[in-house]
């Protein structure tokens, strides 16, 4: 008896493709952990660039430029597949740009400057995908309220080695300190990564986040912060 003819099968051949990863261009250790609360993975390949403002340059135009610079340098060492991120923070009062302090003396100078006024922190993102070429900036100036701090405190503080590697001299979460006073806008960017900013760029992208940004960013620093919806839907806000 002859044997029926086996139905011809169709396969499906699907290119497998490279998971795509996320690659930070920093080393800060307060971006290492503000990235793991919108909980995507990523790499870590620090970009170091020159960081001196160019004559004229607007404190935004500055921060963007930085972030970019790094964003292209780390991807000259891109793997396939990779989305990069770069950020870059400063600190702005009276237009001038604060960078980070070279020793005590110089902290506690920014600090009097700072103290009992409101200045700005404005931090620069940058998004770009290796593989198409698509780059997504953003942009986020906050408006910091200084407390009047005494100079005891501000000496003790300057004098602590933490204002050394930080833009305009002070940690907004040094539990001791406490510099800050109600603050109204975005607490992940004065720490140098405005997460609902990066997520709704990374959304652009197409690498959107594993968890709520927002309430996982505000359970982390307990803060609870009055713009975040505002910055998901799209608003120019810090």
């Amino acid at each position: 008896m002859g044997q029926k003819n086996a139905p011809e099968e169709y396969v499906r051949i699907l290119r497998v493709m490279e998971k795509t990863r996320l690659v930070l261009a920093s080393n800060s250790p307060r971006r290492r952990e503000l990235l793991l609360l919108g909980g995507w993975e990523y790499d870590t390949r620090p970009a170091h660039v020159q960081e001196s403002p160019r004559q004229g340059e607007e404190p935004a135009a500055y921060v963007l430029r930085l972030a970019e610079e790094k964003a292209r340098a780390c991807a000259m060492s891109a793997g396939k597949g990779e989305i990069i991120l770069a950020a870059d923070t400063t600190v702005v009062v009276d237009g001038d740009i604060l960078g980070k302090p070279q020793d005590a003396a110089e902290a506690a100078v920014m600090l009097r400057r700072l103290r009992g006024r409101i200045h700005q922190v404005c931090t620069g993102l940058a998004i770009l995908d290796t593989h198409t070429g698509a780059y997504f900036p953003d942009l986020c100036v906050t408006d910091v309220p200084m407390r009047e701090y005494s100079e005891e405190e501000l000496l003790a503080y300057a004098g602590s080695g933490d204002p050394l590697d930080k833009a305009g001299g002070y940690a907004i979460q040094d539990p001791v300190f406490h510099p800050v006073d109600s603050l109204q806008g975005c607490h992940a960017s004065v720490m140098g990564l405005p997460l609902c900013h990066l997520g709704r760029s990374l959304e652009k992208a197409g690498f959107s986040p594993r968890k709520d940004v927002a309430a996982a960013c505000q359970a982390a620093l307990q803060y609870e912060c009055p713009i975040h919806a505002r910055v998901w839907n799209g608003e120019e806000i810090g």
